[in-house]
């Protein structure tokens, strides 16, 4: 299960953000519904996306693996 402060994986691209396959904070899960809200930083920490979430848009990061570096392309 998904808690508040878990690292998550986006499941498919957000193209008005520019986001892909990429990591993310849980921010809040909400109770009443399978659904949270993810917050997407730069590397310096700037908010790139504040973005409310299915179960389906989103995984738990696996312990094995490996955080990749990209340039965001505003979309």
């Amino acid at each position: 299960m998904i808690e508040e402060l878990d690292t998550v994986v986006l499941s498919h691209d957000i193209e008005e953000h520019g986001l892909k396959a990429d990591v993310g904070a849980v921010v809040h899960r909400y109770t009443n519904a399978p659904a949270y809200e993810v917050e997407f930083v730069t590397a310096e920490g700037k908010t790139i996306a504040l973005s409310t979430l299915t179960a389906e848009d989103v995984r738990p990061i696996a312990s094995q693996e490996i955080l990749h570096v990209r340039e965001l392309v505003p979309a």
